[in-house]
């Protein structure tokens, strides 16, 4: 039996792309309290099935694939630019393939418009309409309206008319950053891209025998199941330890460990393997927030993963992009404007940015696979001033099963401008 939570979601799923939504409507609809459905449709926010728009409302919007992430909604564009919406709000859904800056003659700025795209101008009353009637929206900056026959026409065509108080340079600045930052996310490597599906997960009942835990032990080499109800709900995990520990007991509810350590498919492979880590766990469980299982990840899947997104080119630069080069066997920088602090000296952060990367390559180098930090202490001794060259030495100085100690030297001019002591844990296979 699904819950209320759950009906809901799968209702607005439901919805035509573009349909306006609230949350008396939705209560309504499937009699359910306005605080339930308005938790609802929050949820449904985070899973990006709809988009709440200030002075709009609440629309159901088209979920994005993650490799065309670079799109945005004209719904989206809305929210960047702090826009209003003067006409065509039923296509607010749709997706803009590019945006076109109006800052040249009619007749040129004609080639550069077609279906789709989204055309930047000011009070230019006719490049409205001829971008309408080419299949493009409007932007409209400086705060300006536009005619009421564009606003009709838009109506007419579901194409959006928007009006924005920033100039046109800002605008376009701002939606450029927009398309950047949705790039560097497209890089992030989430549970849901790589767990198992409940269709191939293999769980167990709680009212399940042990002795069905060793056949499917047997069928799939597996130490560990989930342990769900009925509606899918997932209540425990069942491990050979629990079993081994409890010989006598016959029964699943009973020798499984109840509430374990559970993760979204939000959250990012980095943080659900960190867990795994500090929890010395191999497998976990991937729940929604209503806690039905939606399938698992194990130990392996997170160091493939984190092996695989090491290899692949990056389309969008992070500050780690930037502060870490790529040469293999030693770290060698200057220091640029974006590693620097207030003063113009080396920051702390881009410091432990570059040593956690040092350290992590110097274990690998004695095959000691992925590693992640446990503590680090720098001592400063000179300012790393702008424009600086530094040299990151690192040396391990023990070694066990389980963690790394590493002692680190950076050198500039031939001199030494601040040592480190680290600890790194190890992600054992």
């Amino acid at each position: 039996m699904s819950t209320k939570h759950e009906q809901i979601l799968r209702y607005i799923e439901s919805l035509a792309v573009g349909e306006k939504i609230s949350v008396r409507q939705v209560a309504k609809a499937l009699e359910v309290s306005d605080g339930t459905a308005y938790r609802a449709i929050k949820e449904a926010e985070n899973q990006k099935l709809v988009n709440t728009i200030e002075r709009v409302g609440t629309i159901r919007i088209e979920k994005k694939k993650k490799e065309n992430i670079e799109r945005l909604t004209f719904a989206e564009v809305i929210n960047i630019v702090d826009g209003v919406v003067l006409g065509g709000r039923d296509g607010l859904h749709k997706t803009l393939t590019k945006f076109v800056v109006g800052a040249m003659q009619l007749e040129d700025m004609i080639r550069y418009i077609d279906a789709g795209s989204l055309l930047i101008v000011g009070n230019r009353l006719k490049a409205h309409e001829i971008a309408i009637k080419a299949g493009a929206a409007v932007l409209v900056t400086g705060g300006f309206d536009a005619t009421d026959e564009v606003k009709k026409l838009a109506d007419d065509m579901n194409l959006p008319v928007i009006s924005t108080s920033y100039d046109t340079f800002t605008v376009a600045t701002m939606l450029n950053r927009a398309i950047y930052d949705q790039l560097i996310e497209k890089e992030i490597l989430l549970v849901e891209d790589i767990l198992t599906p409940i269709a191939r997960t293999v769980t167990l009942s709680p009212e399940d025998s042990v002795d069905q835990f060793f056949e499917v032990n047997h069928q799939t080499s597996h130490s560990a199941y989930p342990v769900v109800e009925s509606n899918g709900k997932l209540v425990g995990i069942i491990t050979s330890r629990d079993v081994v520990s409890k010989p006598d007991i016959n029964i699943v509810r009973k020798v499984m460990t109840p509430d374990p350590i559970t993760v979204n498919g939000k959250m990012s492979v980095a943080s659900a393997g960190h867990s795994m880590i500090w929890e010395g766990i191999d497998l976990m469980p991937v729940v929604t927030e209503a806690g039905i299982l939606e399938g698992i990840i194990s130990r392996q899947d997170v160091l493939k993963a984190l092996q695989m997104t090491q290899r692949q080119p990056q389309q969008g630069e992070t500050i780690d992009d930037i502060v870490i080069p790529n040469a293999p066997e030693k770290i060698e920088f200057s220091v640029v404007p974006q590693m620097t602090n207030q003063f113009g000296s080396l920051s702390y952060g881009a410091m432990l940015t570059i040593l956690t990367e040092a350290g992590s390559r110097a274990i690998k180098i004695q095959k000691r696979g992925e590693s992640v930090p446990e503590n680090i202490t720098i001592y400063f001794i000179k300012h790393v001033q702008l424009g600086a060259s530094v040299t990151v030495e690192p040396k391990i100085i023990h070694l066990s099963r389980r963690f790394i100690k590493l002692e680190f030297e950076l050198l500039s001019n031939d001199g030494i401008v601040a040592k480190a002591m680290g600890t790194f844990q190890l992600f054992e296979k």
